[in-house]
Parts: C-alpha cells; sequence; structure tokens
C-alpha cells in the first residue's frame, strides 16, 4: 500500500508543471505626478507648551517642524482640524490616527499641559501621548 502511495506521489510531482507559478506577471504601475495630496510619515506631531504666567491663557505653543506659530489654545485646534484628513477628497496632512506628541518643558503648569490636550481631543485625534516634562 505504502509502495502505490510512493507511486502516486512521484507521478503527481513529474506530471505537474510549475511554469504558471514562476512567471513574472505585468502590472500597471501609476505615474507620479506633480500636485499630488502630501502624505506625511507616521512622525509624531510635536508640541511644545510653556508656561508663560499663572493665568489660563498665559502659555506658549510651539510646533516642532516648519509650521507657522500657533498664538493660542483655539488657533492649536484650528490648525489641526484643517489639516486634518477624512477620508476621501480631504486635503489634510494628518489623519485621525496621526500620532501626536504634547510635549511640556520643566516649569509648565498642569493645566497648560491638559489645556493643549483638550484642543488636540476637540480636533478628534485619537493618538494623543503627553512626554515627560524636560
Amino acid at each position: 500500500m505504502i509502495d502505490v502511495v510512493f507511486l502516486l506521489l512521484i507521478y503527481f510531482m513529474v506530471a505537474t508543471e510549475f511554469k504558471t507559478a514562476e512567471q513574472s506577471f505585468p502590472m500597471d504601475v501609476p505615474l507620479r505626478q506633480h500636485g499630488q495630496t502630501l502624505m506625511l510619515d507616521d512622525e509624531p506631531l510635536v508640541i511644545v507648551v510653556e508656561s508663560a504666567g499663572v493665568g489660563e491663557h498665559d502659555l506658549r505653543l510651539r510646533l516642532v517642524g516648519p509650521w507657522d506659530p500657533i498664538a493660542s489654545i483655539e488657533a492649536l485646534t484650528e490648525f489641526l482640524q484643517t489639516n486634518r484628513a477624512d477620508g476621501f477628497g480631504s486635503y489634510g496632512l494628518f489623519t485621525p490616527t496621526h500620532p501626536i506628541l504634547i510635549k511640556p518643558t520643566s516649569d509648565t503648569r498642569w493645566d497648560h499641559t491638559l489645556a493643549a490636550y483638550n484642543a488636540v481631543a476637540r480636533a478628534k485625534y485619537t493618538n494623543i501621548t503627553l512626554d515627560q516634562p524636560s
């Protein structure tokens, strides 16, 4: 019985053609054109928070990278909302799951850090991380 099984195995190994699996298949690849939407890597967007006083609005925000200065918490929310890519037809830079890192300085008050966190959450981003004060 085992001899018959081995003979069948050898027969199928010899009779089978593997040419279709070894061929290369042509593929239509789209050409890269100018004017395509810009997609950023998954590098986190770093928001540096610094307290400038004891008041609720006495804080300074800075985005690490080539971004324009942010004047207030409301301006941060507006920047994030206008640059959010929600899906097809949306030309934003960041998806709602893009990593955002909030980095307070060593003398930043907790309520200022929390205000920046809430501004990012109001802009409907879900991947928000608080970093250690530096």
